[in-house]
Order: structure tokens, then sequence, then C-alpha cells
């Protein structure tokens, strides 16, 4: 409710991150970092699988934050140019500071997930590092490698065509009105180069359910579209899509699926068969309703179909 009424209060934005700052993630700075460079990891892992090493790449994430973690990391592994967007002009300075300051302490995880030289990677972290604290701006301190756009439209880049290797978010898309998802994916398959992947990572529970005990995460389910505007703000917005949309809606645009870790735990299974659904959930099967994250990839197809081909096809 006090996240419902801020997101209509003018200043709220500068009140809910005190809050989280006080009460929210960012009171364990440290511990909320650790999970970022987790998933950072286990995205490179998904991406070293995929055939697409961070020497050299170009990226670009969906959904900057606070701080930059995911860029930093890249970078750190060997980018040649990560851009990234948000919405709106979230990223803080302090925070961005003192991410740089914490990150020393995982350089050997970096390394190691990102196949990278540890001492290349330490004297990339060192040269950041140095120049970000004595005042250099983002873009500056990493020698033109991190490009940080915002407010920018994920839909509507700059970008010329195929000059990304890899698009990426993390714990994004589940915050994205449904729409806008595949505005984002084509605007994806025109920046990537042919060959070039998407990878997205989707947290789509009920996030409700970390701060309340009471609840699981399929218990906004039980909510028509109606009745859920009353719990959705707009510092927490949830589209409730359920995973298999994500990667259906990017096949449906024309790319292949290379990864899909989709899977109907037992947990959630008899979760969901004890919450009361409601009837416009009723067309999706429990195995797919019940699950409440994914990892995708989606490749941008090597070359072009001519058109007779594709009418042939």
């Amino acid at each position: 409710m006090v996240q419902k009424v801020l997101g209509y209060l003018p200043g709220g934005h500068t009140l809910h991150f005190h809050l989280q700052r006080q009460f929210g993630g960012l009171q364990d700075f440290e511990r909320e970092l650790s999970v970022k460079i987790d998933d950072w990891a286990i995205m490179a892992g998904h991406l070293r699988d995929a055939g697409a090493p961070f020497a050299g790449m170009r990226g670009f994430e969906i959904g900057t934050g606070w701080y930059p973690t995911f860029p930093f990391a890249c970078y750190l592994a060997g980018a040649a140019r990560i851009t990234t967007y948000d919405l709106n002009t979230h990223l803080r300075r302090d925070l961005t500071e003192r991410c740089v300051a914490t990150l020393e302490k995982f350089l050997p995880r970096i390394a190691e997930a990102g196949g990278a030289d540890p001492h290349a990677v330490r004297e990339r972290y060192l040269r950041l590092r140095n120049r970000l604290l004595a005042g250099d701006s983002l873009e500056a301190a990493t020698d033109g490698v991190i490009q940080y756009r915002a407010p920018a439209d994920a839909t509507r880049t700059t970008l010329a065509d195929g000059e990304v290797d890899v698009v990426f978010s993390n714990s994004v898309l589940e915050h994205v009105p449904p729409e806008v998802i595949g505005a984002m994916y084509r605007e994806s398959m025109r920046i990537l180069a042919p060959g070039g992947i998407m990878f997205h990572s989707v947290n789509c529970g009920d996030h409700y359910a970390y701060v309340d005990r009471e609840i699981h995460q399929l218990h906004y389910l039980r909510y028509s579209d109606r009745q859920w505007q009353r719990w959705n703000n707009a510092f927490l917005y949830q589209n409730r899509l359920r995973a298999h949309r994500f990667v259906d809606d990017a096949r449906d645009c024309g790319f292949a699926i290379v990864l899909d870790t989709s899977n109907a735990r037992p947990e959630r299974l008899r979760q969901l068969a004890a919450t009361p659904v409601h009837p416009q959930f009723a067309g999706i099967p429990p195995e797919q309703l019940c699950i409440t994250s994914v990892d995708f990839i989606a490749r941008k197809p090597a070359m072009a179909v001519a058109p007779a081909v594709a009418a042939a096809i």
C-alpha cells in the first residue's frame, strides 16, 4: 500500500529509494550484490554454452537499475561494448561507486565464470575503480565500453541494424507490460547481428511473497486483471505472464529457442492445486501455470530467408 501511494506522489521515487535503503533490499548491499553476481555467473555459463564469449562481445542490457552490476561484470570479463538502457534514470553515483568498491572480492568469480584471464580482470578492475572514484563518468572510466542511456526506450533504440551480439536482461521482463515485450523482441531482432542471441532471466512469481511469508509465489493467480490492479503499483508492476509466454512470444518473433529452463516443480504444482485460481487462467495447463521462473536463450537466424523460400516452407 505504501508503494501504491508513493507511485502517485510528487517525489515518490526519491522517498521509495530511501525506504528501500532503510527497510528493503538495499539494507544489506553486499548480500544483494552477491546475489546479482550469482545471477550474472549463471548467465555467463549459459552464454558460454551457446557459443557467446565475453571477449569482444557487443552487448545490450535492458534495465540498468540503481547500479550497473551486469555491465561491470561484462566489462571486467572483456566485453568490447555494453550499452545499457533504462526507461527511467535510476542509476545512482553513490551506489555505483559502492558497487565498484565491493566488486573486488568477486573478481575471481567473474574471471572464472566469464572465461577471462584473472590478471587481466584485475587490471581492468583497478583502472575502473581508480578512474571512477576520481570522478570520471561511467563511460570514461571504462574507456567507452559501458554506455548508459536513460531515459531511453528499449523498443526504439539508437543502435544500428546488426551491431549487437547479445541482448540480455535479469528480472526485468516480468515488470514490463505485455504489449511492450513484443516490441522489445522486434527491436532486439533488428539490432542483433545474424546468429546473435537474446538471454532473459525472468522471475514470474508473485514478488510480494518475498516480504509476506503467509503467501507463496502463485498467490496472485487468484485475482482477475481488474482485481490485480488494486495491488499492482508503479514501483513493483507485475504483468503476471507465465513463463511459456516469454519464450513463445520470442519464437513468434522469428527467434530459434536454444535454451528454456522452465520446469514444473512438484512443490509449485501442490501450491497451485490448493490455490483458487481465477477463471481467466483456466486455459493454461497446470504444468505451465505453476512455473515461476525461466532463463531462456533465443537466437536470431544466421541468415535471412528469401521470401520465395519462406512461402514454400
